[in-house]
């Protein structure tokens, strides 16, 4: 063969893989997502790669500053991010988001008004839709604590000192406490931070530390008694037959509310396939898979006909419970009096 033909035989074969390759890759497209660790199940992803004939690559953060700080220094190249309301009000003011339109996204009719209603962040919903909501509150093991009251109060009992934590988040814990007395878990006020400041050292006295990360394994093992956090956390830890040894409590008082949303990013590069993956999560039979993985009420009104697992509370129970919104410049108040707590 001569040089002449094989170069050109080399180009012709060139161009026909690439040919095959498009081919093969027609219809495929591509939809990346940015989300919490474990909150979607894999059979729901496979299921709307399958219906939309597409590809999703999900990834995974541990926290909203961690996603934040990525978005924020662009070229992430996600389309779908689900940050927390406080994140998503941040993502607004910075410009990140693209603004939505409803109308691509039907099944937002199967919300709850309840949970519509909380999302300060984004009260008109012009750039986030919600995707779970929960709260934060009390797990007490029974085996050792066998009568208590359902409120915060639980934490000046110094017959359990030692024996519970507080989890290791300025906001939450605040947040208890500023409910505890009656206030907004919002509050810019000093004079109602102090208060909160000083309730919250009452506390310490009585625990055995500040906690985000051992508690659930602790309070499943007897290690501590009453735990501050995510029940989700604790619950899924718990084996079958020790179920009933355990309780929940959203203290009376109320407590803090958050909401994961969904939100389309404004430099994403498939925003078609985004709004039909949104809208796809708001099916209630879809709605109640994810709920049901997550042993947590659904915020979608019509999943309860699909559900097969009890959740450890409903969306109704959360009706005195806030969301933590963003303060601005104003959590320099929390940082300050939160600085003198762990000290």
């Amino acid at each position: 063969m001569s040089r002449r033909l094989f170069v050109v035989s080399l180009v012709f074969l060139g161009i026909t893989i690439l040919i095959v390759l498009s081919a093969c890759g027609k219809g495929k497209s591509t939809l990346r997502i940015y989300n919490w660790a474990d909150y979607i199940p894999q059979e729901v992803i496979e299921k709307f790669e399958k219906e939309y004939n597409c590809k999703v690559i999900y990834d995974a953060f541990a926290s909203n500053e961690e996603m934040y700080a990525k978005i924020k220094s662009g070229g992430s190249g996600y389309d779908i991010v689900f940050p927390s309301g406080d994140h998503v009000k941040m993502m607004i003011i910075a410009g990140l988001l693209e603004k939505l339109d409803l109308s691509k996204i039907p099944n937002f009719k199967y919300l709850d008004e309840l949970v519509l209603s909380k999302t300060t962040y984004d009260p008109n919903h012009e750039y986030s839709v919600p995707y779970l909501m929960g709260t934060t509150g009390i797990i007490v093991n029974k085996k050792y604590v066998k009568d208590f009251e359902r409120s915060w109060s639980i934490f000046e009992r110094k017959d359990l000192a030692g024996k519970m934590t507080l989890l290791d988040d300025m906001r939450e814990v605040f947040g208890a406490a500023l409910k505890y007395l009656g206030y907004s878990v919002n509050t810019t006020n000093p004079e109602e931070i102090q208060r909160a400041k000083e309730q919250i050292l009452k506390w310490k006295e009585n625990i055995a530390k500040f906690d985000a990360t051992n508690y659930a394994q602790g309070v499943v093992n007897g290690e501590f008694w009453v735990v501050h956090g995510y029940p989700e956390n604790v619950f899924q830890l718990i084996p079958e037959e020790e179920i009933e040894n355990f309780e929940f409590v959203i203290p009376k008082e109320g407590s803090t509310l958050w909401i994961d949303s969904m939100v389309i990013l404004k430099d994403a590069k498939n925003k078609e396939l985004a709004y039909k993956f949104i809208d796809f999560i708001l099916r209630p039979e879809i709605a109640a898979e994810i709920a049901d993985f997550l042993y947590m009420p659904s915020p979608n009104k019509e999943a309860g006909k699909y559900r097969k697992i009890k959740p450890l509370y409903e969306i109704s129970d959360l009706e005195n419970c806030e969301i933590i919104d963003y303060l601005g410049d104003k959590i320099d108040l929390y940082n300050k009096a939160w600085e003198e707590i762990i000290k």
